[in-house]
């Protein structure tokens, strides 16, 4: 009874007409404006083949829009986040969805691959500041007892965008074209930024950080830097080559120099007394599993879509609609079910129904129907939702509130370096089982496998599902034949691929029995 009171107090203001600060509404704002990054995500998956055609991209080329702009992400979520809790998490808000905004029109403007690409990493650094934030102002908005259930609603929120962003993104690429599915982003960054003027207010501890530990930012960086490339650049380099080793060892090398260093910082970056908390360490790890496995796997399924089955792009969002679909319902009630019950048991239970859709999706093949895609993408979209909202709460809600920019930076972080090492992980892995199966399936066509550059751009195409184009008059056995052997050595990489997925989701269920509820309360804070 006393809770409601609390929570009725809070809505009294904007009763009065004075809307700035309310829980509620902060949620509604902060969700419009992270609305962009799910948009984004979804609309670039849908958008790649058309990226890839127009601008005649190479297979690494399409991989570098992901992963540029995930190593942005990278490099400066935690940095992003401290910078919200020293300036306010209002303002870093604004900055970011204003810049989030401009980056994506200027990917619809950019006229080359290269183009594209840097203006992702710029995308990458204005969503660095946004994502944090989000996090930071749900955080000092809401009592610790309703933030499982706030977080929850802003996954559902998020879920809603990511679910639309293939419908909306494949009409625009099959009618319009590839540039205006990031003009999308325009509005909804106008949108946030109108609402977060008129509604949020800066929720700042008292015992905030009043300088930056200017040496922390350039070690972790540095290490964050040197960590995602050289798993960038792995599978082209080979993970054994001395380049990537030297990145490698570079990236541990840094962080271990961070870690020394934090010890003696006057303020730090990130207190190492934040990784004391068991829950937070377990949430934050968690993060990275289940990155990799979704991320890492997921890449692979538009191709799929597209180019196996040969849908059009809105067909092949519509076809992700169960996964969608179930964030979108999954989150909110996530959210309800960690109030009741705590995040342990949901995320176990999450984390076990995506290594079952896993290992289902590892069963594909080219001639898998609509109802069985369909399971598989529904499992996954059931099973993820508890996952994301409860690994979320655990980390962000397990810190204290000075710090909640940091936890939230951390959060992001953990999904991006797991997002980058699973896209590349499994991409290594889908390339060497392609390359190894195509000639053998190609040879029975009864047509000689091409050598030289030819055979190399023939096995760089067949990693993205794509049959080369014949000759006029090529007989029509010979065309289904080639098709079949690209297609059929494009889906055993995957299934390969979904099947390693599936083992890191079952290492990431294990990792969820050490989880549990956020136990730190708001404490003072400073409203601005």
């Amino acid at each position: 009874m006393s809770q409601s009171v609390v929570i009725d107090k809070e809505a009294a203001p904007a009763a009065g007409g004075k809307l700035r600060g309310h829980p509620w509404l902060t949620l509604l704002t902060v969700a419009v404006g992270v609305m962009m990054v799910a948009l984004d995500g979804t609309v670039v998956a849908i958008a790649n083949p058309a990226i890839q055609t127009d601008l005649k991209a190479s297979p690494a080329d399409i991989q570098w829009v992901t992963s540029g702009y995930l190593l942005a992400l990278a490099v400066f979520l935690i940095t992003a986040g401290k910078i919200g809790d020293r300036f306010g998490h209002k303002s870093t808000f604004l900055v970011g969805a204003v810049g989030f905004a401009a980056t994506s029109a200027a990917i619809g403007f950019a006229g080359s691959i290269q183009q594209v690409i840097f203006f992702r990493v710029l995308q990458g650094l204005f969503g660095a500041l946004l994502q944090p934030a989000a996090l930071g102002l749900l955080r000092g908005a809401f009592p610790a007892e309703k933030l499982n259930m706030a977080i929850g609603i802003w996954g559902g929120v998020i879920g809603a965008s990511t679910a639309a962003g293939p419908i909306v993104g494949g009409l625009l690429v099959e009618h319009v074209n590839w540039e205006s599915v990031f003009y999308i982003n325009v509005p909804v960054g106008v949108v946030a930024v109108l609402l977060g003027v008129l509604i949020l207010k800066d929720v700042r501890s008292e015992k905030a950080a009043k300088s930056f530990d200017i040496p922390g930012i350039v070690l972790l960086s540095g290490a964050m830097f040197m960590l995602v490339w050289g798993i960038i650049k792995a599978p082209t380099w080979g993970w054994g080559d001395p380049a990537t080793l030297l990145f490698l060892g570079g990236a541990v090398l840094a962080l271990v120099a961070f870690a020394v260093w934090q010890n003696f910082a006057e303020e730090p970056l990130v207190p190492l007394a934040l990784f004391r908390s068991v829950p937070l360490s377990a949430g934050a790890l968690l993060m990275v599993l289940m990155a990799f496995a979704f991320f890492g796997g997921i890449f692979f399924v538009t191709f799929y879509l597209q180019n196996v089955h040969g849908m059009a792009p809105v067909d092949a969002g519509v076809h992700l609609l169960p996964m969608t679909g179930m964030m979108i319902v999954g989150a909110p009630v996530a959210g309800f079910l960690i109030g009741k019950v705590g995040p342990r048991i949901p995320i176990v239970g999450g984390m076990l129904l995506t290594t079952g859709a896993m290992l289902g999706m590892s069963t594909l093949d080219i001639h898998s129907g609509n109802g069985v895609m369909s399971l598989w993408f529904l499992l996954m979209g059931l099973g993820l939702s508890p996952v994301m909202v409860g690994a979320t709460e655990v980390i962000v809600g397990n810190a204290p509130l000075e710090l909640a920019g940091v936890a939230g930076g951390l959060q992001q972080a953990a999904m991006q370096v797991g997002g980058s090492l699973g896209t590349a992980v499994l991409g290594a892995v889908m390339a060497s089982k392609v390359t190894s199966a195509l000639p053998g399936k190609w040879a029975a066509t009864g047509v000689p496998f091409p050598d030289g550059e030819q055979g190399e751009q023939l096995k760089q195409a067949a990693q993205l599902g794509i049959a080369p184009p014949l000759p006029e008059g090529t007989p029509q056995q010979v065309v289904t034949g080639i098709a079949d052997a690209v297609h059929s050595s494009f889906v055993s990489g995957m299934g390969v691929a979904f099947t390693v997925a599936s083992v890191v989701a079952l290492a990431a269920a294990g990792l969820g029995l050490l989880t549990k509820r956020g136990a730190n309360e708001a404490g003072p804070a400073v409203h601005i």
